[in-house]
């Protein structure tokens, strides 16, 4: 079995989980309000603005032996520079305050996200974070254009409200046959479940950023 196989089967249970927060499904759908979409670009916000200091922070905290992996990582940097800045523009485009959104503090959980990822790489080992970036780009491309629609559709909103949802529908799929060909080139065991163990976490605390954002279908998909 492939390494890339092997994230994908121990990492289910933690996947299908997330795709059955109400804040999801109902986004899926485009049963969510205007306010909702907005307060999730809010803390979409803030964890993509960790994105590129991730991917810096990875590569400063490998090892020589693993300088192979360099490549990889300045590859996505590249790709996510400025991500951040799109997300703002959606919630202007949205009817929200970009600049209020910039000011925000996250929520909790989307700072438990963003610390356990800082953590990781710095105190057990930084090839874990190749799990954050399954974790965020397999996401993408299970829900982002999907949802996308549904919510442009059922609030009228403009297709330049969702630039950050579309854009990464589109990005991820060709990103997850680069992420699928990178990982599969790591044969060390200890980076392998490095990777599946922040990938299992991530997806539970991703979840958790989610379940935090106010939405008031929680009481209807609760009952």
């Amino acid at each position: 079995m492939d390494f890339y196989d092997r994230l994908l089967k121990e990492t289910e249970i933690a996947r299908n989980e997330l795709y059955t927060v109400p804040q999801l499904t109902d986004g899926l759908m485009g049963n969510i309000s205007k306010e909702t979409y907005i307060a999730y670009l809010t803390e979409a916000y803030h964890h993509v603005s960790h994105t590129v200091p991730f991917l810096m922070t990875m590569g400063s905290k490998l090892p020589q032996s693993k300088k192979a992996m360099h490549k990889a990582i300045i590859e996505y940097q590249e790709e996510e520079v400025g991500h951040e800045e799109w997300i703002l523009n959606d919630i202007a485009a949205a009817g929200g305050d970009k600049e209020a959104a910039r000011a925000s503090t996250p929520n909790l959980e989307t700072q438990v996200l963003i610390a356990y990822n800082y953590d990781y790489m710095t105190r057990k080992n930084p090839m874990g974070f190749f799990g954050m970036v399954f974790m965020l780009e397999s996401t993408s491309t299970q829900i982002a254009n999907k949802g996308a629609d549904a919510v442009k559709d059922k609030l009228g909103l403009p297709q330049k409200a969702f630039s950050y949802l579309y854009s990464h529908g589109e990005l991820d799929i060709s990103h997850m046959k680069f992420f699928e060909e990178t990982v599969n080139q790591i044969t060390d065991k200890d980076d392998q479940d490095a990777i599946i163990e922040v990938a299992q976490n991530t997806f539970r605390l991703f979840a958790n950023v989610l379940r935090a954002i106010p939405h008031k279908g929680q009481v209807k998909n609760a009952a």
